[in-house]
């Protein structure tokens, strides 16, 4: 088969789908693998890097018109769909749940298309997660990013001029994001505490180090695929009341909680970041589906009170060279599910629960309504 990717047309993406790890071992399987000129270079992948594992460097519309299978981090441009051929195989983080006019677009032109963002939190789906990939990354980065817009040490230092005592971070959502921020930022000396409302995240938020706190009359709130259920208003009361005690001793916080396909929920109102010290720093990971914060503007910084507000978009692909090679052994993992290894055809098993699951699309007929 011919497998191919371009460069992403978002002014904000600087990953490349696949990277030449990913195309050694698919040159190396019998396929043909063809990269848009330049398409990795951002990443940290020149195109030479792609020719020596085996691929032929083209245009992007050649690309598009050639392959069986098309991979891209975004949906693909208008250009490059029209450009398919009949019954391509288009891999992306589609946006599914939100965006119907790029599911349609791909049925419009008779396309198959896997939206990425869908794997299912199974066992044997791990290794095709983009969403924990990806989240690992900002979680990761946005302790750096509290790190440096704080004007504080994040570790306890001992001086000639005296003891610096160690910053508090505080995070809020402890998924996979959360997680590596925690672990991050306790590399990092300071000292954190953090909030969930499922009770099992308390365990791994311990095993880091951290301080795991919850209102102590507070009911378990986990839902389906391991996230967290949908919160009542008397929860959310509840919550954001603890949370503010909370606030005010801390000199970071850094928001994780998402519900995919969903607005953010409001875990800091106004009212809450007025009790925080004058020089702290929230980091809003939440940014583009909303905000766990009210007010975060995304993309921008907000300065309230002395208080920053970070809403910082696409936070992976500030990451480009390791959010990219995640990314493309994601998209490698799902190949070695879909791709038949003797024949080194597709064969599509639409009653495989990962399949069944990310397939929206299959030969120009939408198979699920996934924005109603």
């Amino acid at each position: 088969m011919k497998i191919g990717a371009s460069r992403e047309s978002d002014s904000n993406e600087y990953r490349v789908a696949l990277v030449p790890e990913t195309v050694e071992r698919l040159v190396k399987a019998g396929h043909k693998v063809l990269i848009e000129k330049g398409a990795g270079t951002i990443a940290g992948f020149p195109d030479v890097s792609y020719s020596q594992a085996g691929a032929e460097t083209v245009s992007a519309i050649e690309v598009a018109k050639s392959v069986d299978v098309f991979v891209h981090v975004q949906p693909p441009t208008t250009d490059e769909v029209k450009a398919l051929k009949n019954g391509c195989l288009v891999v992306s983080m589609l946006n599914a749940r939100n965006d119907a006019s790029a599911v349609s677009a791909l049925a419009s032109v008779g396309a198959t298309a896997i939206a990425m963002e869908l794997v299912p939190r199974i066992a044997r789906a791990q290794r095709m997660d983009v969403l924990s990939s990806q989240a690992s990354i900002s979680g990761y980065k946005a302790a750096l990013l509290a790190a440096n817009a704080l004007g504080k040490y994040l570790p306890m230092m001992m001086t000639a001029a005296g003891t610096i005592p160690p910053a508090k971070i505080l995070v809020l959502g402890a998924g996979v994001a959360g997680l590596q921020a925690i672990a991050t930022a306790r590399r990092l000396g300071a000292i954190v505490e953090a909030f969930d409302v499922r009770a099992a995240a308390g365990e791994q938020v311990e095993s880091l180090g951290a301080k795991f706190i919850h209102p102590p009359t507070s009911e378990d709130a986990e839902g389906s695929g391991g996230y967290a259920r949908e919160q009542t208003e008397d929860e959310q009361h509840i919550q954001r009341l603890f949370i503010k005690e909370h606030l005010a001793n801390v000199d970071a916080v850094i928001t994780t909680a998402a519900i995919p396909g969903r607005p953010a929920p409001i875990l800091i109102t106004t009212e809450m970041i007025e009790v925080m010290q004058p020089g702290s720093v929230v980091i809003d990971l939440a940014a583009e589906s909303g905000g766990n914060v009210e007010g975060t503007a995304p993309g921008e910084i907000i300065n309230t009170n002395g208080i920053s507000i970070h809403g910082p978009i696409n936070v992976p692909s500030s990451m480009p060279f390791h959010s990219s090679q995640l990314y493309s052994r994601n998209v490698m993992a799902l190949f070695d599910l879909i791709i038949d290894k003797k024949h080194g055809t597709l064969n599509l098993n639409l009653e495989d629960d990962v399949i069944d699951a990310t397939c929206v699309v299959h030969l120009g007929e939408i198979r699920h309504e996934l924005n109603s």
